[in-house]
């Protein structure tokens, strides 16, 4: 399955006690809960390129299923990670103590992200 596209944000849960437990300033978690950014991802074979846009934020991480590299995180903050493939259609990777998994259904993104007992969830659509 190909993840390639443009989806937006439609709905999100736990968004700010995330944030907050990530360490994001309350400042930015209140200009940043209401905004339905955009990403845009461009797959070839196993190497992503994956754009967030958020208002006047941009987030870019490129990388290759398998391979160590190093993504930006919500907080800007550099780290290394491996990205995997299960089956077809989700990614999973981990870091920081946070599990992150994308899977794509149709024109359906769901992004789950797990530290802790705080679960928080992100549903876009292709546009």
């Amino acid at each position: 399955m190909n993840f390639s596209g443009k989806y937006q944000l439609q709905s999100q849960e736990n968004f700010e006690a995330f944030m907050k437990a990530v360490g994001l300033p309350d400042d930015l978690i209140q200009k940043g809960k209401d905004i339905k950014g955009v990403s845009e991802i461009v797959q070839n074979g196993k190497h992503f390129k994956l754009t967030i846009t958020t208002g006047s934020k941009v987030i870019q991480n490129e990388f290759t299923l398998g391979e160590e590299c190093e993504l930006e995180t919500m907080t800007g903050e550099k780290v290394k990670a491996v990205v995997q493939m299960e089956g077809d259609n989700k990614l999973v990777t981990a870091f920081k103590g946070i599990k992150s998994t994308t899977e794509l259904n149709g024109d359906t993104i769901t992004n789950t992200m797990i530290l802790g007992d705080i679960v928080f969830k992100r549903i876009s659509k292709r546009i």
